[in-house]
């Protein structure tokens, strides 16, 4: 057994539609370290982050949570992992603070109201978290599911776009999360077009390229 406290991935391949995206990918990411993966549109990272997560299948390799395959730890992994995708997974028709309720209840967790609605608050939602999501505009429905970040114990974040759709306040604000949990000894591998520049810390990035 490794004694590697995170995550990784171990000769790990992807095939989308018969084509190989990417093929023996050995990545590594420690407590206290973020990976920004980069890449070309098409190059694989979202498809990368939905095998990290366990969404997709790898076409070989494996994914390992704290030296043991993801395949054996699942369930303690998918406790200790935060993904947040393209799709918000977020409901219409329930107000922002429901849905993160909604959300808590989903991962087995409490978040109390007061919780809640501090970390929309944090997000720049303060006067907006008792309104339907469907009046929202959609950067403010990305702050709504990115204000998870605030509430979540989860040690490792896998965060696809996160940064899309937010304006510079909310960008400095997510970036502040990100920065102040890699500080705390969290991970975070995320994908993102723009350029983070970080104020301390253990940050890498990836460039996945074409085949």
């Amino acid at each position: 057994m490794s004694a590697h406290t995170g995550l990784q991935t171990r000769d790990l391949a992807c095939e989308r539609g018969g084509k190989t995206l990417f093929a023996g990918l050995n990545l590594s990411v420690t407590p206290g370290q973020s990976l920004h993966l980069q890449g070309d549109n098409g190059s694989g990272k979202t498809s990368l982050l939905r095998l990290l997560c366990g969404l997709s299948p790898p076409a070989a390799g494996a994914v390992w949570w704290r030296g043991e395959p993801v395949a054996q730890v699942r369930e303690a992994y998918l406790r200790d992992m935060l993904y947040l995708g393209h799709a918000l997974a977020l409901k219409e028709g329930l107000s922002a603070l429901e849905n993160l309720q909604v959300a808590a209840a989903l991962m087995d967790q409490a978040w109390s109201a007061d919780a809640a609605t501090a970390a929309l608050r944090q997000m720049g939602l303060r006067g907006r978290e008792h309104l339907p999501l469907q009046v929202l505009s959609q950067g403010q429905k990305r702050r709504v599911a990115l204000a998870r970040l605030c509430l979540s114990p989860a040690p490792l974040w896998l965060l696809d776009e996160p940064f899309v759709a937010l304006d510079s306040a909310a960008c400095d604000v997510l970036q502040g999360l990100m920065q102040s949990h890699v500080e705390r000894g969290g991970m975070v591998v995320f994908t993102s077009h723009q350029a983070v520049q970080w104020a301390s810390g253990d940050h890498r990035s990836w460039r996945l390229g074409m085949p």
